[in-house]
């Protein structure tokens, strides 16, 4: 079997395979704890060059712009409000102006059938008066024909 003495250790034939893991896990730990310590080098490089006051006046340029943006809108909802009362006013105006004039047809069509129906009673009377007139005048017509045609009959000279 073969020996290998490593750091003063010897090892044979069936440890091998575990030193060599130790030693890959050892080497990975090592190139992580390298690269880990390389992303710090590089971020502590950016952190350095950042321009705070820069980042401050992108800022306030952005708070500004944030206020106004702000106070546009509260000129848009107050127009909007405004805008909306003022037309709640309207269709409470017109509202009450087309129940009124609904009120008034009313009235007015009441009237107009009230007066179509004395018409149409005055009609029916004027109608009735007359056909008891006609009839009337028919019968003394009827009656005065009637004593003519008798008198005619009973005339001697006739025959």
């Amino acid at each position: 079997m073969a020996e290998v003495e490593f750091a003063g250790m010897k090892f044979n034939g069936g440890k091998l395979p575990i030193l060599f893991a130790a030693l890959s896990s050892l080497a990975g730990a090592l190139w992580g704890g390298f690269e880990f310590y390389k992303d710090y080098m590089d971020m502590k490089e950016i952190v350095q060059n950042i321009d705070i006051q820069e980042i401050k006046a992108e800022n306030a340029l952005v708070t500004t712009k944030l206020d106004e943006a702000i106070e546009y809108t509260r000129d848009i909802k107050n127009s909007l409000k405004d805008d909306i009362i003022r037309t709640e006013k309207v269709t409470d105006d017109t509202s009450a102006r087309m129940k009124n004039l609904e009120r008034d047809i009313d009235v007015r069509m009441r009237e107009l059938s009230d007066l179509a129906r004395e018409s149409e009673k005055d009609a029916r009377d004027t109608m009735r008066e007359t056909e008891d007139r006609i009839d009337n005048k028919m019968e003394k017509l009827d009656a005065s024909l009637r004593k003519t045609l008798q008198e005619a009959l009973d005339n001697p000279l006739n025959n």
